[in-house]
């Protein structure tokens, strides 16, 4: 799937702490942050482990399509106040207190750099729910690589091949690409890595909007 990534627009990363701690909820944060802020499709955001001695937990990351995108969400954030509490990065601009700037300073700059963070949203992820293949999973996301946890030769999965998405699918960035981590499952197919614990979040969103 082609993205505005590859270009400019890749930059125009939004860092966020919130004081949130476990993944879940920072799942739930970001899920909060796409009506709070106005986030546009096209949007790839991340999660990110802070670990340092003033802050330990997660912080997001939002790369915005392009850069007046980027900007409308900035203004929602510091004119508009839609994140009291929290502190927010973009292109050295700061907003919050300075231990939530330098947490949300840090999951920008691995976001921007391509070098980590947990998608949460991202393009295409409305198709992964249920079963789809390989294929389907490439050629309709974000996506950019696949690997099997444990597999042996390092060759691709063959096209065909069903995953149980289990609507809970979290790529990281590594290595510079979108990649997401399979394992093995029954009938020969494949599914992600991580687990939905207890429930996948986007239901829980679903569930509340109902």
């Amino acid at each position: 799937m082609s993205t505005s990534y590859d270009g400019p627009g890749a930059r125009s990363v939004i860092g966020v702490d919130a004081g949130t701690v476990s993944l879940r909820e920072a799942d739930h944060l970001v899920h909060d942050l796409v009506d709070r802020l106005g986030l546009p499709p096209g949007t790839l955001a991340c999660t990110h482990l802070i670990r340092t001695a003033e802050r330990r937990g997660t912080a997001v990351s939002l790369a915005l399509p392009d850069a007046d995108a980027a900007e409308a969400v900035w203004t929602r954030v510091e004119v508009e106040g839609e994140l009291s509490g929290a502190g927010a990065v973009l292109d050295g601009r700061t907003y919050g207190a300075a231990a939530a700037v330098r947490a949300a300073g840090s999951a920008a700059g691995e976001h921007a750099r391509r070098e980590g963070g947990r998608a949460v949203l991202f393009p295409g992820v409305e198709h992964l729910t249920g079963t789809v293949t390989v294929a389907e999973l490439l050629a309709l996301t974000a996506v950019e690589h696949l690997v099997v946890v444990g597999a042996t030769g390092g060759g691709a999965p063959d096209p065909s091949t069903p995953v149980f998405t289990r609507d809970h699918v979290r790529p990281e960035w590594r290595g510079g690409r979108l990649t997401l981590a399979l394992v093995p499952a029954a009938g020969g197919a494949l599914a992600p890595f991580e687990v939905p614990n207890p429930t996948p979040c986007c239901a829980d969103h679903a569930a509340d909007r109902a």
